[in-house]
């Protein structure tokens, strides 16, 4: 059964034990790690610090999971701090310590990290308000592949000092390091990978951290000295730090960034709003995750509304931001949560937890949490991407990746986020000229237009039809395709004289390929023929470009129409009026005798017995001849004009075909005498003779060789319009 967002009513009583379980089980997953990110970030302040940084992850852990689950579009969504922000808010923090201008106090960081945290947040809402919840899933996957790399780069740079027990980052200094913050460190790793062997019932995370623990107070048994909780660096010490517990930073915000002035805003906009963006493609990525195992749908902007709703008031409370985190949710789900309810207990037990377990707390040792985010900065790393490079075909998309991952690691996150917009542009382009804008091409002696025109008319067309070149393109037309257009047709520019451009799949067309299109109009003109469109995209107004370019400007004449056939009439008709001067509209109208149905017909005098059956008609441009549904019986011959034969589709029509001078139409009704099933209508002034059924069968059971000539003749004509259209379909599947 399909979710839909919106609000959940309470779950019956046999499904809350689920939820209870399920917001159980995601609490052991996040609150271990959102005090690792916590941790990661404020760590690198100084040890008077690391107190604030479990605070920050705990009153982060709780707020997101209150808020960001009651009020997002993902009803099983698990919102807690994540890698994204952890690493984000350490390089701005490393950053803000190195700044050129002299380092920044630590205490001012705590302010403009809490003030990127609040625009984040805010940004969020905004993506959200404005629908961008589809957009930002349209990120190229090798850019987030690299942003998320370097992320996990990043974190586990910043956390091997930690694992190996270091004050700074010397980490060539071997003689400095810790063995008792290696040997926790270790412990824990092994017991993140090797606790789902032996239960899944405990996350993994939890049981890695409790042998980290375990494994301290195994070496506290050799090294006395760790059992002592004041001034020791291997543990976390108390969370409050000596200023007030675990919420004092619920009212320290506020005043904080009352402070703040235009400029921080103005520094801080890149990192919040890279910051954003990370937050919000690694919420949707879990959320797409999450469906496909649920058979879920959720609501893309109400989710970014219900995220930056939670981490816009967990920074003013003066927790970290996060995120919707894959691990902690699909273990609410594995456990039973099933509505946004397990979200919020999950918040609610990490509250409880925090009362309850805040002095033991103190404890954890620093080694036991920078395990546990090693073994999240490996996985995190997208190790598949190296198969990218077994083909030339994605050897681009794994350069994309490595780039962001170095800039990431060289520079920072913020640099990274530059460098994965303009990449972004990059693979754009690629894919837009990896296939070609052109899907049909082919020539007018291999295609021609519905309008059945006379034998030697034919016989031009199929002669010199090669001055006629129809393309239909497709997809996006612009800077980075039009060389590629360009270079496809320059064989067919050198000798065709009307190039008809089909532009129903056309998607998109900016100024670049308008003034290519003049240049084809441009050329084709010199050579007394001309650029015709056909079927241009109703969703955009390109006539501005068009005549900004003089394309279809006043001096250009009519060159844009409705159907591609009526394009290759009128490039046909023109053709045929270069080779024969002489136009349909200067024959005189034919006799009965004149046609190929009738033709021998006078030799033995039957011809006046046929004529005695034929009624002779004249209809104005525009008249219809029949409409679909009439009821008829006869068979016309046109002697002279155009009738063109229309099926009706709505509001709209389909041009079945077109009959000039010495074709006949209504074959099939005058065959069975049923009902017509498109319109004929006259495109010019057109004479015709009208042949009744009922008449020929009286004159036939008089005469029957004419009957028997009539309906071989009429057989034959009928097979080769069958031919004839074979070949085109042919052609068109071949082109």
């Amino acid at each position: 059964m399909m979710d839909t967002p919106g609000s959940v009513p309470s779950p019956p009583p046999r499904q809350l034990a689920g939820e209870l379980w399920g917001g159980f089980a995601a609490m052991l997953v996040a609150l271990p790690s959102s005090i690792a990110y916590g941790v990661a970030v404020y760590a690198l302040l100084g040890p008077a610090y690391i107190g604030h940084g479990v605070r920050t992850g705990i009153v982060g852990a709780i707020v997101l999971g209150l808020v960001a689950s009651a009020f997002g579009g993902a009803p099983r969504l698990i919102s807690a701090p994540c890698a994204p922000a952890g690493a984000v808010l350490a390089s701005l923090a490393a950053g803000l310590l190195a700044a050129t201008g002299g380092p920044v106090a630590p205490e001012r960081i705590v302010v403009l990290l809490a003030l990127v945290a609040v625009l984040s947040g805010a940004l969020q809402l905004v993506y959200g308000l404005a629908g961008g919840g589809r957009l930002i899933k349209y990120i190229p996957y090798p850019v987030v592949s690299g942003y998320l790399s370097g992320v996990g780069v990043l974190i586990f740079l910043s956390q091997l000092p930690k694992f190996l027990g270091l004050p700074g980052k010397h980490l060539a200094a071997p003689a400095l390091w810790s063995w008792p913050a290696m040997v926790v460190g270790t412990v824990t790793i092994a017991g993140v990978l090797l606790a789902p062997r032996l239960t899944k019932a405990i996350p993994a995370t939890i049981l890695g951290l409790a042998a980290g623990v375990l494994a301290y107070f195994g070496v506290g048994l050799v090294r006395p000295e760790l059992l002592t909780l004041a001034g020791n660096p291997l543990v976390i010490g108390p969370i409050g730090g000596g200023d007030g517990g675990l919420f004092a930073g619920l009212t320290a915000t506020w005043p904080a960034l009352a402070g703040l002035h235009f400029a921080d805003l103005h520094a801080l906009a890149v990192p919040a709003l890279t910051l954003s963006v990370l937050l919000s493609v690694d919420t949707l990525k879990t959320c797409v995750v999450v469906d496909s195992l649920t058979r879920s749908r959720h609501d893309s902007n109400r989710t970014l509304i219900g995220q930056g709703a939670g981490n816009l008031l967990s920074a003013c409370c003066g927790g970290m931001p996060g995120a919707g985190t894959m691990g902690a949710t699909l273990v609410s789900v594995e456990s039973g949560g099933c509505t946004r309810l397990s979200g919020m207990l999950e918040g609610a037990f990490v509250l409880l937890a925090a009362l309850v377990l805040g002095n033991w707390l103190a404890w954890v040792p620093v080694a036991a949490l920078a395990g546990i985010l090693i073994v999240v900065a490996v996985r995190m790393f997208d190790w598949g991407s190296f198969h990218l490079l077994r083909q030339k075909s994605t050897a681009l998309d794994f350069a994309v990746i490595a780039t962001v991952i170095i800039v990431a690691v060289a520079v920072n996150l913020i640099a990274a986020a530059g460098a994965g917009v303009g990449l972004a542009m990059v693979l754009f382009i690629r894919e837009q000229i990896r296939g070609s804008v052109i899907r049909r091409k082919a020539a007018g002696n291999r295609i021609s237009s519905t309008q059945h025109r006379l034998p030697a008319d034919q016989a031009l067309l199929e002669q010199h039809g090669a001055r006629i070149t129809v393309c239909e393109l497709q997809g996006s037309l612009f800077f980075g395709t039009t060389d590629q257009l360009r270079t496809e047709l320059a064989p067919d520019l050198r000798h065709c004289r009307w190039l008809i451009l089909d532009l129903r799949r056309v998607s998109a067309m900016d100024y670049t390929a308008a003034h290519l299109f003049a240049e084809f109009a441009t050329g084709l003109a010199e050579r007394g023929g001309g650029l015709l469109f056909s079927r241009l995209p109703a969703h955009r107004d390109l006539r501005e470009y068009f005549a900004q370019q003089g394309v279809l400007g006043p001096k250009a004449g009519d060159r844009k129409f409705e159907t591609l056939d009526d394009a290759l009439q009128y490039a046909e008709d023109r053709l045929l009026a270069e080779l024969r001067p002489a136009g349909p509209g200067d024959e005189a109208p034919l006799a009965l005798a004149e046609f190929d149905l009738c033709r021998e017909f006078d030799a033995d005098h039957t011809l006046a017995a046929l004529e005695a059956c034929a009624a002779a008609r004249t209809y104005a441009a525009g008249e219809t001849i029949f409409h679909a549904g009439d009821v008829s019986d006869e068979l016309l011959l046109i002697r002279r004009g155009i009738v063109r034969i229309v099926l009706p589709l709505g509001g709209t029509y389909h041009n079945l075909a077109s009959f000039g001078r010495g074709n006949s139409f209504g074959e099939v009704a005058f065959l069975d005498r049923g009902t017509r099933s498109a319109n004929a209508v006259a495109t010019t002034t057109t004479d015709l003779f009208a042949l009744s059924r009922a008449r020929f069968d009286e004159m036939s059971r008089a005469q029957p060789v004419i009957g028997a000539m009539i309906f071989s003749r009429l057989a034959r004509s009928l097979a080769l319009r069958l031919r004839r259209t074979d070949a085109e379909l042919r052609t068109f599947y071949d082109a």
